[in-house]
């Protein structure tokens, strides 16, 4: 039988594909994204939906409008569907003084 694991609570940073693209080359993402130092580009479909190629550590990965990406625990930026953020993720709470 398979041993369980609980993920260890980590801090990551994540913006949302499509809620930060207000101005291209899409805004607070484009900038996010190239401080990071990650390689991206943008493309469509013929008359589909804009999406973003992200190169991880697991090669070029497809973003969608709506899912989220993240910086992981060592600098690397991938993926993720909006299901599995939430199931995931929580919002860090900060105190500000």
């Amino acid at each position: 039988m398979a041993d369980k694991y609980r993920k260890r609570p980590v801090i990551i940073e994540a913006m949302r594909f499509g809620s930060h693209t207000e101005a291209l080359p899409f805004g607070d993402l484009h900038a996010w994204l190239s401080e990071g130092g990650c390689s991206f580009r943008l493309g469509q479909a013929m008359d589909g939906p804009v999406f973003m190629l992200i190169s991880s550590l697991e090669g070029w990965m497809r973003a969608e409008i709506g899912d989220w990406i993240i910086r992981g625990v060592e600098g690397e930026f991938y993926p993720c569907k909006p299901s599995v953020f939430a199931a995931t993720y929580e919002p860090e709470e900060t105190t500000r003084g």
